[in-house]
Formats: C-alpha cells, structure tokens, sequence
C-alpha cells in the first residue's frame, strides 16, 4: 500500500511552489483529470459521463496511445476538454536522465502537434500562442516523478506542471470503489485538481466513483472545468 496521501500537504506544495497542485478560486469549481488515455476499453465511456453532467476535464495523455487511437484523442478535443502532455512512453523521471525525459516529452509534443491541426473543435486555452513555445503548455509527470533539473528545464520551455490536490486512487488495486468515491468527495473542494485514470487497470474503480462525484459535487452547485 502506498505511503501517498490522499489529499496533498500544504507543506508539500509550497516546496515545491513552481508546480501548479490545485487553482485558486472564488467559485465552485473542480478540475478533474484523467491519466494515461487515450483507452479504447474506457476513455469514451469517460467522455459519455462527463456530457451528461455538462462537465469539462482535463486528458493528460501518453503519446504511444494517442498514435494507437487518434481517433479518441480527436474525440477529447471535439468534446471540448483540454489535453497535456504525459510523456510519449509513460517514463519514470527519477530514473530517467534529464535530457532522455525532455527528448521523452518531446516526442509527445510532437505526435500532438500532428493531431491538433485537424481537429476544429480545439480548446484554444490549451494552447500557447507562441510559436517557440510548445504546442500544449500542460504537463504532468508520470508517478508524479520528476526531477528539480527537469522540472525547472520544462518551465523555462513554457510548460505549466501540473500535480494534484486530491487523488482518488482509482489505480491502486488495494483499494475498494467506496473507498475511492469517498477520497473524492472527502478531500476535494474548490480550486482543487482532482486525478482519476481512464486505464484498464482503474477502470473498475473509477466507473464506480465518477458518476458518484459528478452527482454529488454538482448537487451542491459544483462545475468543473478543464485546466487552462
């Protein structure tokens, strides 16, 4: 079982302050997120889900995945939600030399950047206008793994780090579905950045726990949009 909190400590993140762990806000507003997609087992599904509530999220995909599925990764984006680079292999930056990750990431950005041009229903607050900067400005390092070096290499190239404030652990087969919804809906309140997985491995959980926590956060008058 993991040592990793559920909800991150405030300590945590003002250590690491140059990352971007939940959104400062007046509103009622959640941001969900989804690692490692596209799926076809469980990623249409997500976006099904979603429509009905009306709610935006956030796809933080591995590129080897969207090469396999264009066709769901176009999706994501007709569907309106933004999409951030999770590397192309799903890489471990700990144990990864800093040049390696940022080749990694790279070839990411690169099979977006082959992607995005045909879709006409991007959400432009996904993108970074400059042309030497990166084609998607969102990011997030697999395992939550990455290094002071690469971290500070990848902000200086344009890139927002984006981590989480609140996880549901949807992936973590110790876990039961109850326990998963109740991580949620215990943990996370306005501004936070919420991170579910549309993967096989999670599937059985997060089928469960996402409707639940759609339902009960919009009852009390919730929205949740995508990260910009």
């Amino acid at each position: 079982m993991t040592l990793t909190p559920v909800k991150t400590p405030l300590a945590v993140k003002k250590m690491f302050a140059n990352y971007i762990w939940d959104i400062e806000t007046k509103e009622k507003v959640i941001y969900l997120t989804f690692d490692d997609g596209p799926t076809p087992e469980i990623t249409h599904w997500t976006l099904n889900v979603l429509k009905t509530y009306n709610a935006k999220a956030t796809f933080f995909c591995i590129g080897n995945n969207v090469e396999k599925h264009p066709d769901i990764f176009q999706n994501i984006l007709e569907e309106g939600h933004a999409v951030g680079n999770h590397t192309q292999n799903h890489i471990k930056g700990w144990k990864t030399k800093a040049k390696d990750y940022l080749a990694n990431i790279q070839s990411c950005e690169n099979v977006f950047k082959i992607q995005i041009p045909k879709s006409k229903f991007v959400n432009q607050k996904s993108l970074i206008v400059n042309r030497n900067s990166s084609i998607i400005n969102l990011f997030r390092p697999p395992y939550g793994q990455i290094t002071p070096k690469q971290g500070k290499k990848l902000i200086e190239l344009g890139y927002k780090i984006i981590m989480w404030d609140v996880l549901s652990f949807d992936w973590e087969q110790e876990t039961s579905k109850e326990t998963c919804l109740k991580n949620v809906t215990s943990k996370a309140t306005s501004g936070s950045i919420v991170v579910f997985h549309d993967s096989i491995k999670a599937s059985k959980n997060m089928q469960f726990a996402l409707p639940k926590v759609l339902e009960y956060f919009s009852e009390k008058g919730f929205a949740f949009e995508s990260i910009s």
